[in-house]
């Protein structure tokens, strides 16, 4: 059995377009109560913690965790709070270019090992005009998801390129988890439905 310890919607669809079909257990994990010193090891600390939470409470299965940060100038960016918040960000991320940080945690349930790890992947933002940002936030796209942009639906438009595993942008690096299965003595492939 494969857990994905995430609501994300974009990283659920991902794992099942590449094969698997996890059971989605949220994992309730205050973000706001966890700090560390740099956006990757804080995405690292909420991925294991998100993890460790659902899997406290499994006999066995895959779980895996994730947590996805927007690093701009050192600084981390999750989910804008408010719309306010939303549109400030997207005023200072404009023709910029800043990382999406994930950290990934798969836990072996039955051993209880885990592996952990982060993916980066560099991202080029256009320059949306004050009204396309009204617009877009507007439409509630950017209060759900970490850096206040997707890259697959609305916020797509204002991104000019990015720069390493698409996937991760999305939430979830499939060649990362892969890596952090064969760690844990699993094959990705034997768990394709």
């Amino acid at each position: 059995m494969i857990v994905l310890a995430s609501a994300s919607p974009a990283r659920l669809a991902l794992l099942r377009t590449a094969g698997l079909d996890p059971k989605v257990i949220v994992s309730g994990v205050d973000e706001d109560s966890y700090t560390a010193y740099t956006p990757a090891a804080l995405s690292l600390v909420l991925a294991r913690a998100k993890a460790r939470a659902v899997a406290a409470d499994l006999d066995e299965g895959l779980v895996i965790g994730c947590d996805s940060i927007l690093e701009l100038d050192g600084r981390p960016y999750g989910k804008p709070g408010t719309p306010e918040e939303a549109a400030d960000r997207w005023k200072v991320m404009r023709g910029r270019t800043g990382r999406l940080v994930t950290g990934h945690c798969v836990i072996d349930v039955a051993t209880g090992r885990e592996a952990a790890e982060t993916a980066t992947t560099v991202v080029r933002f256009g320059r949306p005009s004050e009204a396309e940002i009204a617009a877009y936030v507007a439409s509630g796209e950017p209060l759900n998801v970490a850096g206040a942009f997707t890259i697959d639906g609305r916020g797509g438009w204002f991104v000019e390129g990015i720069d390493g595993d698409h996937g991760n942008v999305l939430g979830i690096s499939l060649p990362l988890v892969r890596t952090l299965f064969e760690e844990l003595g699993h094959s990705i492939t034997d768990h394709w439905k």
